[in-house]
């Protein structure tokens, strides 16, 4: 029998002076409240790899992840949630941080591997101990199973937007969402915001996993010097951010992609009158291994 997985988001008119004196109108989805653990685009990209699993009689999950990974937060707990026995492997040297405290807490078995070794994922899983019942689910959930759990989004909203902004890591997000604006004929623009460097490739990315790109725009220079790289200029864009609105995001995903947000707004690249849409995509726990810099 499949567990029931239906979580839900809202969306939320934010309130904020750029948006009033520019008079635009900008919403979140706020999928940072699914679940305290499993959540935002996490839980999106779990959803139906569990349901796959469940259908292949598999009971044990193994994934991947970096040591503050919050798809393995998310794996942990939806494991113990909907009753999945679960394994990752950690790439780097042996750490200890609250993430992974509380991997173990949900009962995850956890190796830490070479970056070399784990560059190669699927002979990884054969080392597993359950591999025979196991399910593989590739770092940060990236796959179809996860670009149909990403298409939700869209297909959940109460009224259409002109434009939608996300963060992107892997592509897996964009790509159901740009799928879905397809598949539902909705026109709105899709503004991508890749958090890395060289971010160019998350459009070969997002094409890997069946995406149109004709209404996709990335923009690449918003990655602050990299993946969970940071500077003082980010870190003060949203501790002004969080204290004038009360939404709490952090500056490796959705920080970043705020920020590209309103620098857009300032430079009048949208119309009065237009509604935004911005997808808070959760990991919100990442914040724990950065609380120095907001000191």
């Amino acid at each position: 029998m499949t567990p029931d997985f239906s979580f839900h988001s809202p969306e939320q008119k934010i309130r904020h002076p750029l948006y009033t004196q520019k008079g635009i109108e900008v919403c979140f989805k706020r999928d940072d409240m699914i679940h305290p653990f499993i959540s935002g685009n996490k839980w999106r990209k779990l959803k139906y790899n569990l349901i796959k699993a469940t259908e292949e009689n598999k009971k044990h999950i193994v994934t991947f992840g970096g040591a503050w990974s919050n798809h393995i937060l998310a794996t942990s707990c939806a494991g113990a949630t909907f009753g999945y026995s679960t394994e990752a492997f950690i790439r780097g040297e042996e750490v200890e941080n609250p993430i992974l405290t509380m991997c173990k807490l949900f009962g995850m078995q956890l190796h830490f591997v070479s970056r070399e070794a784990y560059q190669h994922k699927k002979e990884l899983f054969t080392t597993s101990i359950h591999r025979d019942h196991a399910y593989f689910i590739d770092e940060g959930g990236y796959g179809i199973e996860a670009v149909r759990g990403c298409k939700e989004i869209i297909t959940e909203l109460s009224t259409p937007y002109q434009h939608i902004f996300c963060a992107a890591g892997t592509g897996t997000t964009a790509a159901g969402l740009a799928l879905a604006l397809a598949e539902n004929e909705l026109n709105s623009q899709l503004h991508v915001v890749p958090v890395l460097k060289g971010g160019d490739f998350m459009a070969e990315e997002m094409k890997k996993l069946r995406a149109p790109l004709q209404q996709t725009i990335l923009h690449t220079d918003y990655h602050f010097g990299g993946y969970a790289k940071t500077t003082p200029e980010l870190i003060a864009f949203v501790k002004d951010f969080v204290a004038q609105t009360g939404v709490m995001v952090e500056p490796i995903y959705t920080g970043k992609a705020l920020f590209a947000l309103h620098h857009l707004i300032e430079q009048n690249t949208f119309q009065v009158g237009e509604r935004i849409l911005f997808i808070h995509t959760g990991g919100l726990t990442g914040l724990l291994g950065m609380l120095d810099k907001f000191n």
